[in-house]
């Protein structure tokens, strides 16, 4: 039989297409490799054996991934009926989906067999995965270093080859940072590109951070889950561009000549370390001898005047979230049951300095930066810059205290500089996995596309994989004990 674990989600699809094997089969290869796998990087919470098999034994629809197995981010807009839901806190441990959330739909719309939960920090708030309830999950290629955040624990399934593909989203570079301290591909969509995050909006639909999509093996899984999954829901009061054509079929395309602007400076001028500027620069050579148009370039922008109104924006949605679910669970959110930096960021938005006015305004000052990142990549098809502004730190770099339970935020600060600018602008953007330090840690290379256009970044990923395929890279945590 073919080495399951090997092959991507569109392969896995194929080999059930084709009666090579059956759902049942993949199924089992992927609770093995769990199960070898899971205990050395803590990826996966919660298994969905059971379910995966009920799926199954209920008939599967055929989708374009029908029987592929899958894994879900143990929060956001993917709860599953009869399994809980935590979003990496204590204060949901016994919280039970009643419903099947709308993306989840989709996916098992898709054939996608759910399988099991990864790991993220409390709400998604930090771009580590290191949340007390639930424990690290570590760096597939070195275990003392973090997994990104905060789909750390979908990136490191991925990277392990648990399973080609899982859900993840993105509300500062939770899918793509994540997905470049792992080494693999990860895409962030436009902004309402699927519907399922306009629950996240909030007051303001225009300013919305979130795009859920997933972390993947390869470029063509990315392209044909998009595929399955994206477009609008009844009543959503705006819709993304539509695209011209699959995004499937873009992977095939060739890119053309690209202008393709690189920044090699940080947009809040905090220091890159030598290996973040060689793995861009590497990026750009790269994009070079294809036959693309690379120049230097770097926004003039009071980045530094970002975090005020975006920490603004997140206290005020996380107030307002919790206010929710003290509504729908009548469990009364209490202090003890959140880690220090969450309830600092709730107690701000529910304060009276986090007013409607001063939230308007930090929303008019996020537009604001958003018109002049659109003058500055105008004259450029692409973006390129460093995914992180450095390569995966230890594990408790990011950690808050009692004491200080801003200090994370603060640290985090120029991890997530080019990745949260994104979220606000509400461009598509993707992280390409090019590069490896001496030290064998994966560094991810950032392109951001136009307003709506993924179909431009998924033909520019075609063309960089194929040039330097990083499916055959297995990190040292991938390698069953």
């Amino acid at each position: 039989m073919t080495d399951i674990p090997t092959l991507d989600a569109v392969g896995q699809a194929e080999l059930v297409r084709s009666g090579e094997v059956t759902p049942h089969e993949l199924l089992d290869a992927a609770i093995k490799r769990i199960e070898q796998v899971n205990p050395q990087v803590n990826a996966v919470i919660t298994t969905m054996y059971d379910e995966a098999a009920a799926q199954i034994e209920a008939g599967l629809p055929d989708g374009p991934f029908t029987g592929v197995p899958f894994l879900l981010k143990d929060g956001g807009a993917v709860g599953y009926a009869g399994t809980r839901l935590t979003s990496g806190s204590r204060y949901l441990l016994d919280n039970i989906s009643a419903e099947d959330g709308p993306l989840t739909r989709r996916y098992r719309a898709a054939g996608l067999v759910c399988s099991g939960k990864t790991n993220l920090p409390e709400f998604g708030l930090q771009p580590t995965t290191e949340p007390e309830a639930f424990g690290p999950t570590r760096n597939p290629w070195n275990p003392a270093l973090t997994a990104g955040g905060s789909s750390g624990g979908a990136a490191a399934a991925v990277a392990t080859r648990m399973v080609p593909m899982a859900n993840a989203s993105d509300s500062g570079g939770s899918i793509r940072i994540p997905a470049s301290c792992c080494g693999v591909f990860g895409m962030k969509p436009t902004r309402l590109r699927i519907a399922s995050a306009r629950r996240h909006l909030g007051v303001s639909m225009r300013m919305a951070f979130l795009s859920e999509n997933s972390i993947t093996l390869s470029v063509r899984d990315s392209a044909a889950l998009l595929d399955a999954t994206a477009g609008p829901a009844p009543g959503d009061p705006f819709i993304a561009p539509r695209p011209e054509r699959p995004y499937l079929e873009e992977v095939s395309r060739d890119p053309g000549r690209l202008r393709i602007v690189v920044s090699r400076r940080s947009p809040l001028g905090t220091p890159l370390d030598d290996d973040t500027l060689a793995a861009v620069d590497d990026a750009a050579a790269l994009c070079e001898s294809l036959g693309h148009i690379v120049e230097e370039g770097v926004p003039t922008l009071d980045v530094g005047g970002l975090s005020g109104p975006f920490a603004a924006v997140s206290a005020g949605g996380l107030a307002w979230d919790i206010a929710r679910l003290e509504r729908s669970t009548g469990k009364p959110a209490v202090e003890e049951l959140f880690e220090p930096a969450t309830w600092e960021l709730i107690q701000r938005g529910r304060s009276t300095t986090t007013s409607v006015s001063d939230f308007m305004d930090a929303l008019a000052e996020l537009q604001t930066l958003c018109d002049e990142l659109a003058a500055f990549q105008a004259p450029y098809d692409l973006w390129l810059t460093p995914t992180t502004g450095s390569t995966p730190p230890p594990l408790g770099t990011f950690a808050s205290t009692a004491d200080d339970p801003a200090r994370g935020m603060r640290a985090s600060a120029g991890f997530v500089a080019f990745t949260s600018l994104i979220n606000v602008s509400g461009q598509p953007a993707m992280t390409v996995p090019l590069y490896w330090t001496d030290d064998g840690v994966p560094i991810g290379a950032h392109f951001v596309g136009p307003y709506g256009d993924e179909g431009m970044l998924f033909r520019l990923a075609a063309q960089l994989e194929q040039a330097r395929p990083w499916a055959g890279r297995i990190p040292p945590l991938g390698v069953a004990a």
